[in-house]
This record gives structure tokens, sequence and C-alpha cells, in this order.
């Protein structure tokens, strides 16, 4: 499985030549594991794999009790191991490194030693049961890893070259055509219903058959859930509720998270923990309302008001259909062939914001409530900001249309009430990409190139 993260490791082992760790941190099962091992055969004489999860007790009180003498602490371990270790030309990982966090410690000591390079992979990583009474390391560089994006995932299905066409049609703003565009649809439908987890991708690569692939996605979910009843501790309860609250939520017109709906007694300081404990997991993308459109989003979003998406839209999918166990193959056909009748917007949405993730942006929206003047009434899917800030337009609305008929009466509004704030405005639809009236009309599959 081709992954981008890949080539952020080569640039990491160029820039800095045994000066910092690296420690890739993301939710589990999204390829961590699988990545690290690649890049250490393809860039290193030799590796050493160490998963904490499996190794005795006597490798993990190696690093409690050797870190003054690494000679004989490489020494061990090379000969459990079975590898030879060459200086800068040997690579260990820590993988599942949280089980062992005297070794994430150990970082500072290893890295300062300078004969070999490390990269860390771990999951929960940051939760603070994992980093108690240890000394976080500042050689440490943290590298996020997300399931597969609709790029990779086009890669995985066998295609490497079109993502490269569509990028050149959204900077010249031209239309791919009706063929192409028809065929750009079909593998995001594809990937809207597998998603981006590794193992879900291959066996789809593999063998094009839907019920094998929400098998998968649902032994993921079961051990997502089995991971925050093992470790969410005091907020575990609320998290699971959370959690598996996330479809009903997002049904909704009105996306904003109801705590209501969890407990009618909720409050949110009572389950900002539960929250927190989910993003850090990496098992949620929370968007947070913004009282003004201006530079400085997150000066002036308000953190009661939120929406909570899924991390991955294919994992939402499968909890959403979720009656019988399994969704049939039958369902997923005909979600890929628009015959099946539901709430599509909720899983359009909760893409837009996996990719624009992906595109490493922080999430905003804008919501306004006036009974008194339906002109200050508006709710505007997206904001992002100009990567280039100048005296006035910095921000792009982002609305996000899941059918061929709709109107953009708030994005109207709001571009009448805060047009000094904004540059162009954007409509994310299944059509064609089109300018009109200062609107960038863009199909969803461009998403990730914002």
């Amino acid at each position: 499985m081709k992954r981008k993260i890949y080539n952020d490791l080569l640039e990491w082992k160029k820039r800095s030549n045994g000066k910092t760790a690296i420690l890739i941190d993301g939710a589990r099962r999204i390829g961590k594991s699988y990545i690290a091992e690649e890049f250490a055969k393809e860039n290193y004489e030799t590796y050493i794999l160490i998963d904490f999860s499996k190794v005795p007790q006597a490798i993990k009180d190696l690093f409690e009790n050797y870190l003054d003498n690494l000679d004989y602490l490489f020494t061990y371990l090379s000969q459990y191991f079975g590898k030879k270790l060459y200086e800068r030309n040997t690579l260990f990982i820590f993988d599942e490194v949280q089980f062992c966090p005297r070794a994430r410690s150990a970082i500072k000591h290893l890295v300062a030693d300078g004969r070999y390079d490390y990269i860390e992979t771990g999951s929960l990583i940051s939760i603070k049961k994992n980093v108690k009474d240890i000394l976080i390391p500042s050689e440490e560089h943290i590298l996020k890893m997300k399931p597969m994006d609709f790029e990779e995932f086009m890669w995985a299905m066998g295609n490497s070259t079109m993502m490269d066409f569509i990028k050149k049609c959204y900077e010249t703003r031209e239309p791919l055509g009706q063929a192409l565009h028809r065929k750009a649809m079909d593998y995001f439908k594809e990937y809207l219903i597998v998603g981006g987890m590794p193992q879900a991708v291959e066996i789809y690569s593999q063998t094009r058959d839907f019920e094998m692939v929400d098998e998968i996605k649902r032994d993921i979910l079961t051990l997502y859930r089995q991971d925050i009843r093992k470790y969410g501790e005091e907020v575990a309860l609320k998290a699971e509720k959370i959690f598996d609250e996330i479809p009903s939520q997002l049904q909704k017109h009105e996306k904003k998270f109801n705590l209501a709906s969890v407990d009618v007694n909720a409050r949110y300081r009572e389950y900002y923990g539960a929250f927190y404990w989910l993003d850090d997991a990496g098992l949620i993308n929370i968007a947070y309302n913004t009282t003004e459109p201006n530079i400085g989003l997150n000066l002036n979003k308000d953190s009661n008001s939120f929406k909570c998406y899924m991390f991955d839209t294919g994992l939402l999918l499968s909890m959403a259909f979720d009656e019988k166990g399994i969704v049939s193959e039958e369902i997923y056909k005909k979600i890929l062939f628009d015959k099946l009748t539901f709430n599509e917007g909720m899983m359009i949405e909760n893409i837009v914001a996996q990719m624009l993730v992906n595109a490493k942006r922080k999430l905003y929206f804008f919501s306004r409530t006036d009974r008194d003047n339906s002109e200050d009434t508006m709710e505007i899917d997206f904001l992002i900001a100009k990567s280039k800030i100048t005296s006035k337009h910095n921000i792009t609305p982002i609305e996000v249309k899941s059918g061929k008929n709709y109107t953009f009466s708030s994005l109207k509004k709001f571009k009448n009430k805060y047009k000094e704030y904004l540059t162009y405005s954007i409509i994310i639809h299944q059509e064609d990409l089109k300018e009109e009236n200062g609107i960038l009309y863009m199909p969803i599959y461009m998403t990730e190139l914002l």
C-alpha cells in the first residue's frame, strides 16, 4: 500500500541525520507499523522491530536498567533479535510504544548517542495514562497518520495517473469533461463506501467484495470500542456513548452535537474529557462554530457549539446500517449506483470533513440563529483561511451539497453580510467544476486540494 507519509519519513531521515526520532501517532489499524517496517526495509542495512505489546518484560526492563550502559543494551537487543547493527545504517522501530513508556522516555539518551535511528509508533499515545511519570523527549518529532486519502485509494485501485489530471484541472479551473468526471465520481463513490482503513482497502482492491469489506470494518469498530473500555478509565462510558451516537447526530438537519440525546441532564463540562479522549485517540474529527469569519478562526470559536464527525467515512457507513450486524452487498451496490433513498448528506459532509483534515485543515463552521431577523440566520458548513493573510478577504466559506438540485440562501446572506472578510466562495457538489458569480463549484473529489 503506497502511502504519502512515506515521503515524510524520507524527508525526516535526510533532514534529521540522527538528531531526532520520529513518532508516528494515530488510531489503530491505519497502517503505522506497516509503513515503518516498509521504510526500514528499503532505507537501512538492518532494522529491529520491537513490538512492546508482545515482547517479554525482560526487554522492557532493559530501558529501565541500562540507559547508562548503551553498549550492553544494543548488544542484548542485537543478540535477542538476531540482527547485526550498523552505525548510522540501522533503524530501531519501537512499535506500540505506549506499552513501554520508559522506552519512549529513553529516546532522549538514544538520540544523543547518535549511532542509530529511531521510529516510534503508537495509538492513544498522548493519553495521560501512557505518559505518566516519564520525560517526554524534546528530540521526538510527531507525525500524525490518518486513514488513506482519495489519491492513495486510487493508487490502491491501480490508477496512478488520474489524480494528477484532477490537480491540473483544479489549478487551471477547467472541468474534467463528462467522461472523466463520471469516472472520477465512480472512484469516489467506492472510496465513500470502503473508506480509508488500509485492511478494508486492500481486501476491496483484491476482491471487490463489499461484504468482506464490511466484516473487516466491523471488526475494527469492535476493536475501537474495546480500546475505549480498556483505556478510557473514568470517561470510558461517556466516550462510548458519544462514539455510538455519531451516526444519529449527523443524520439530523442541524448537525451540531446535541448532548441531550446522550444524557438528558448532560452538561458539556461533564463530557469534555470524553470528547477530548476520542479526539486524542484519532477516532473523531471535531468542527467548532466560529462566531466571526475573520482571521484567527480559533480566536472566535465557541467551544460549546461543535459538530462531531467520524474520522473515517467507511466506518461511519458500517455504523449507520447495522440492523443485522452487516451491511449487505445489495445496500452497498444501491448506494454506489444512487438507487438507495437515505440522508446521503451525512456521509457527504463527513467525508468532506475527513478530506479537509487530510489537507491539514482544522475544522470550523459558522452558525447563527436570529429569531427577529431572518437575514442573520445562516449556517455555513466549513470555513478555511488563506495561507497568505492580507488586510481583507481572507476567509473562504464552503457549502457542501449532496444532491443535484440545491439552493444556497445561507451562502448568499453570508456573502452580503461579511463581504469584506471573504475571498471567493466554494460549493462542493457532485457535478463537474465550474465558476460562476464569484463561486467555485467544485467536484467533491477535489476537496483534498484545498
